[in-house]
């Protein structure tokens, strides 16, 4: 039998205690029962008063491009408003809030700090707590499991909607579990449904559940499970492949030999992956659209294996060695003075290392003891053996 999500068991076992009261759903076109049907269907057809949406970045049915505002609309199948948390503002308005009983956050996450949904759950819950309304999370799986955690801690001094809380990149959590642990100092009211039949060694192909895209540059699990390393190229002047049917699975740019590239890479012999020499070109509109690029195509052998932040560094660290004077940094992010990679990694340390040409595994193994320390952290919050 699949995993049970969070919302499948509220419907099927506790819908009925939540029924008389009007209700918010924070929500996105993934977020499905195991039959496929959306959270805004299943939850009306099961009678909960749902009288509000809120989307995050890319928009209800996800189709909107990253970064890209989203306005506030109004849903034609049930004529409820929608209101945006990635346009005029992150944070559900007391006007939005007003006459709900409380807010349902269903979304499925990717497990990677610097993508967004996680901070609109941390907007919501602030939101929630001053309005004195419960936050209801409707608990799903971590696609990438819940055993490995992966690069630097966030610092505080590089906290921005791609980095809100000090969790590592890859974090390890679902969402309902890191809820929790935001709710600490936020002291919402906050109940987490949680899944049946979900261990933290479960990749998402295990779960039985169809994947569903959550945004229009994560449309396969393999993408996922290399997007925690490979959206570090967003840091940078290579193309991290966004404009083709493959983002987050190839780079290269218009200067790179990619037969050049593999080579370097797979003399590494990192674990569970392989790269194969490619060409591709970005569509018109994204880096380098409509120009021939060079490069790879990262192939995931292994998913247990394979440690995607450190693929994405070694890469980087291989174009910088073999291109050093056609690679360039990022200068600039859209949030704030940091450049666009430190805010990925929460730190300017792996920067400025790459830099200084430091080892990717020395800078990979000094993240250890900060790791340990966030897993000690989070055993009293955790829901899944």
């Amino acid at each position: 039998m699949p995993v049970a999500t969070g919302l499948d068991r509220f419907v099927r076992e506790g819908a009925g205690r939540s029924a008389a009261c009007p209700v918010g759903l924070v929500t996105h076109g993934a977020a499905v029962s195991a039959d496929l049907v959306d959270a805004v269907s299943l939850l009306r057809t099961a009678g909960i008063r749902v009288k509000a949406l809120f989307s995050p970045e890319h928009g209800l049915h996800g189709a909107m491009a990253d970064g890209a505002a989203v306005a506030d609309a109004v849903d034609p199948r049930w004529g409820l408003p929608i209101y945006s948390l990635y346009g005029a503002t992150r944070q559900p308005s007391a006007e939005a809030l007003a006459g709900l009983g409380g807010l349902l956050f269903d979304m499925q996450d990717v497990g990677v700090r610097f993508y967004t949904f996680i901070s609109t759950l941390y907007y919501v819950l602030r939101a929630a707590a001053d309005a004195g309304i419960p936050v209801t999370v409707l608990d799903r799986p971590n696609p990438l499991g819940g055993v490995t955690l992966e690069g630097p801690v966030l610092e505080s001094a590089f906290s921005s909607f791609v980095g809100i809380v000090p969790i590592p990149v890859r974090y390890g959590l679902t969402v309902g579990e890191l809820a929790r642990t935001m709710n600490v100092p936020i002291g919402a009211d906050l109940v987490v449904v949680p899944l049946s039949g979900w261990r933290r060694e479960m990749g998402f192909e295990d779960t039985g559940l169809q994947w569903v895209p959550t945004s229009p540059a994560m449309p396969h699990l393999s993408t996922v499970y290399l997007y925690p390393g490979m959206c570090f190229i967003e840091g940078t002047n290579l193309s991290e492949g966004r404009g083709t049917a493959l983002p987050f699975e190839i780079c290269g740019a218009p200067w790179i030999d990619g037969y050049v590239l593999a080579a370097k890479l797979n003399a590494l012999a990192m674990p569970g992956v392989r790269f194969r020499p490619t060409q591709f070109v970005p569509a018109v509109g994204s880096r380098y659209g409509g120009m021939l690029c060079g490069g790879v195509q990262v192939h995931v052998l292994d998913r247990v294996l394979c440690r995607p932040v450190t693929v994405g560094l070694q890469l980087i660290a291989a174009v910088k060695s073999l291109w050093p004077e056609a690679f360039a940094w990022r200068e600039r992010s859209w949030e704030g003075a940091h450049s666009h990679f430190d805010l990925l990694m929460g730190t300017d340390r792996v920067r400025k290392g790459l830099d200084a040409g430091e080892d990717v595994e020395a800078l990979v193994r000094s993240w250890d003891g900060s790791l340990g320390a966030f897993s000690e952290a989070c055993q009293p919050y955790l829901l899944y053996p």
